[in-house]
């Protein structure tokens, strides 16, 4: 299968959190995108068949959330039908956390503050890996969490920040998850920065001149660098399509 027939699916996990910087190369790949705002109601696919991949993407709750967010177990559950019919997952953030929890890891939450633009580093693994190697620790890239995770048995680590040792793995056959918000540019950060405010000015003072400072100065380079992991992701698609298709 091409790129020009490849549907993701894509599930919103909180209000104002979509796709982002990544739409713009999703549109100059054809890849069609099938959403599903699933902390809104709307149910969940029944499994994997219809599309080729599958992002999860970030929300304020944790991903232990069951109460509050009462589909996350038949999420996991979809997470893994994904990774076994060989059609790749995409966390990040939350998603990240959610897939770490679908494959064994376990979820740490309410630690300290990680804000704004980061330097994100690949480790040894991750320098030979086919998305993780495109991350350059000059080029900042976006952070907002408090959550972390403890890698799934099997995973391998391809990614740290000085904050957080778990910035990015790989897991299972075709599944990633990412903790930094590479689909983050000046719209998702502005928007998420005015609507939390209140937590940030408790939790960051200053935050509104740091935000704006890092926008000025590191917002083009992740933008780019976002347009560069998303376009190896959909090659990865791609390539899992085509194994399938000859298995």
């Amino acid at each position: 299968m091409t790129s020009e027939a490849m549907r993701i699916l894509v599930i919103e996990n909180y209000g104002g959190t979509d796709i982002g910087e990544m739409a713009n190369t999703f549109a100059d790949r054809d890849v069609v995108l099938d959403v599903v705002q699933a902390f809104d109601g709307t149910p969940l696919p029944a499994g994997p068949d219809r599309h080729d991949g599958m992002i999860v993407l970030g929300g304020e709750q944790n991903a232990l959330d069951d109460s509050g967010s009462p589909y996350f177990p038949a999420l996991l559950e979809l997470m893994r039908a994904f990774d076994t019919a060989r059609r790749p997952v995409l966390g990040i953030c939350l998603g990240a956390q959610l897939l770490a929890r679908a494959h064994g890891g376990g979820n740490i939450v309410g630690q300290a503050l990680e804000f704004g633009y980061v330097p994100v580093t690949p480790t040894a693994a991750g320098l030979q890996d086919p998305l993780a190697s495109s991350l350059d620790p000059d080029v900042p890239i976006f952070e907002w969490h408090s959550d972390t995770f403890t890698l799934p048995p099997g995973a391998t680590h391809l990614a740290t920040s000085a904050a957080y040792e778990n910035q990015a793995y790989s897991v299972g056959s075709v599944s990633y998850g990412t903790q930094f918000h590479f689909e983050v540019g000046r719209t998702l950060a502005e928007r998420w920065s005015t609507a939390h405010s209140g937590y940030l000015d408790a939790k960051r003072p200053g935050w509104h001149q740091q935000l704006a400072g890092e926008l000025e100065q590191h917002e083009a380079g992740a933008r780019a660098f976002c347009a560069e992991f998303t376009s190896r992701w959909i090659d990865l698609v791609a390539e899992a399509s085509t194994v399938r298709d000859h298995a």
